[in-house]
């Protein structure tokens, strides 16, 4: 995990880690404070134990991250204490931060989660006072400052990693519910990313920077398809962030005539990945050999203007690509004509006759759950006094569509209104539309955003706002790591420093009393070197609060 770093290197690492953290909040929460005894007492080392071990590393950093993003200022402001027993923006902390180190339910946070840390001490918030109630209407607590915390995230992001919101990537996911969701209208049954077809959903949509920094997201029905959320969106992020000229890039589920259409008429750029259907035009430019022009070394474009002039199509092949589509496309035929057979052995052994309708009804379910195959073969039923079924199948291929798999495998078509790049500007543009896609996969699976289990639609917002915030913290101290040459994978790093914990160590005396200390667990070698090259330095001691002390010492 650790590169190597020349003397300069250390220095610019150094630098960047005391321009995100600003050390601000490390001398007031943990200067050393002194037992009320004197400062001489004779121990009985044989009694010494520990208690009350927590983990620290990786929450301590999950705070210098929401100190670094100003997150503490911000929630302060937007929630200020009132009557409340826990400010709420001291509860925001907590529910972010422990979904970026161990991502659970609030419910096990509650029971579970919060007392296995140090946040108590870190953050205030006395253990007993934590309870699911109070998280759950913490939740809705934070829930209404979405729009306030996206115009913050948009300033303090372009601070620190110096951000331009030129070009945006757009993309949408769908997230699925464990239950049955009554209780939200935006739950329904819809196209799943997740393979869960059999769970009710929400679709969100999310827009983020070419480094991959979300800047917004919206939360659709589960049914809601890609293409009608374009013109909400845009029109949203330009109402909420100014109508700059920026450029658009989204993948060909948004890519509709109409869509198009009216990002033209309205003056806004785009890059946009085109439909199947318009590759299929491009069958003969895509068999001729000429006007290729190699931009990597797996990955070949062919540039061309639309018929009307008003776009540059880029005509893409992807050796690497072609060998996964042609691979796809076999897996499905394979279990497609699997299936075909299956049905028409048990077609051939049927002692009685055979309804048609059903036969026609079970071939269309095949063809479905193998849409990517499905005009390999030429499937019909006829009658056939053969069998006591009274039917057989003939299946039949389609050459003709085997061989445009064969000539298509590896290629797409993207379609701008973006003038003056060259064919490696926009294919790199497109490519950079892999961030958004990413972006999903860590909040899915690193920060656990599915399934949900809230069934109000207001608990469904604040949880995936959570994530969202969650989310900015990861992709903030990933480049964080990338400054101090960590590589990028921030759940390396927040699973090593895990392991350092803080404990009380108690000091039995001969007289009878017993002194307590809270400290910070000493790093491991590399842990240390982990911490040295993130810049972070760890207090060795912790305040204890007072009632604890008095009743202790």
């Amino acid at each position: 995990m650790l590169g190597k770093l020349d003397a300069k290197g250390r220095r610019d690492a150094r630098a960047f880690a005391d321009r995100l953290t600003g050390r601000r909040f490390q001398p007031s929460l943990f200067e050393p404070v002194e037992p009320a005894v004197e400062s001489v007492a004779t121990i009985r080392v044989k009694d010494v134990r520990l208690e009350r071990t927590r983990r620290f590393g990786d929450v301590y950093v999950g705070l210098a991250l929401w100190h670094a993003l100003q997150f503490d200022k911000l929630f302060h402001r937007l929630m200020p204490p009132g009557r409340e027993d826990v400010p709420w923006s001291l509860l925001a902390a907590a529910m972010v931060i422990c979904r970026l180190c161990m991502p659970s339910s609030e419910l096990h946070l509650a029971e579970v989660l919060f007392r296995q840390t140090a946040l108590d001490d870190l953050l205030g918030i006395p253990e007993e006072k934590v309870n699911d109630d109070r998280l759950y209407r913490g939740l809705d607590a934070l829930l209404p400052h979405k729009e306030a915390v996206e115009k913050h995230l948009r300033s303090r992001l372009g601070e620190l990693f110096n951000i331009d919101y030129d070009l945006l990537l757009y993309d949408v996911t769908s997230t699925y519910f464990e239950g049955l969701a009554k209780r939200n209208p935006q739950a329904k049954l819809g196209y799943s990313r997740d393979h869960r077809p059999d769970c009710k959903q929400v679709c969100i949509a999310l827009v983020v920077t070419r480094e991959g920094f979300p800047l917004a997201y919206e939360v659709f029905d589960g049914n809601r398809a890609d293409t009608t959320t374009v013109k909400e969106i845009v029109e949203t992020i330009e109402k909420r962030f100014g109508a700059a000229d920026r450029i658009w890039v989204m993948d060909r589920g948004m890519g509709s005539e109409a869509n198009l259409e009216w990002l033209r008429t309205s003056g806004r750029r785009y890059l946009i990945g085109a439909s199947k259907a318009e590759l299929r035009r491009c069958e003969q430019r895509i068999i001729e050999e000429h006007d290729w022009k190699r931009i990597r070394e797996d990955v070949e474009v062919k540039v061309f203007p639309s018929e009307s002039g008003a776009e540059t199509y880029v005509l893409c092949r992807s050796e690497t690509r072609r060998e996964k589509d042609k691979a796809i496309f076999e897996r499905f035929a394979t279990r497609l004509k699997d299936r075909l057979d299956s049905l028409q052995r048990r077609l051939q052994k049927a002692k009685s006759p055979v309804d048609r309708d059903r036969v026609n009804q079970q071939i269309g379910r095949m063809l479905s759950r193998h849409s990517r195959a499905a005009k390999k073969f030429k499937v019909s039923v006829r009658e056939s006094k053969a069998h006591a079924s009274g039917l057989e199948l003939k299946v039949q291929e389609n050459v003709g569509w085997s061989k445009w798999v064969e000539q298509a495998s590896g290629c797409y078509l993207l379609r701008s209104n973006v003038a003056g790049w060259s064919e490696q500007e926009l294919w790199q543009t497109y490519i950079q539309l892999t961030q958004a896609e990413a972006a999903f996969r860590t909040q899915k699976s690193d920060l656990d955003m599915r399934p949900i289990w809230h069934q109000r639609e207001d608990r469904v917002q604040a949880h995936i706002f959570v994530c969202f915030l969650a989310f900015v913290l990861w992709k903030t101290l990933e480049q964080w790591q990338v400054h101090a040459n960590l590589g990028n994978s921030p759940r390396t790093i927040l699973d090593e420093l895990s392991g350092v914990q803080s404990a009380d160590v108690i000091l039995p005396t001969i007289d009878g009393r017993q002194l307590r200390l809270r400290c910070v667990v000493r790093p491991g070698a590399a842990q240390a070197h982990l911490l040295d090259r993130l810049g972070i330095e760890l207090p060795k001691r912790l305040r204890i609060p007072e009632g604890v002390q008095e009743a202790t010492v």
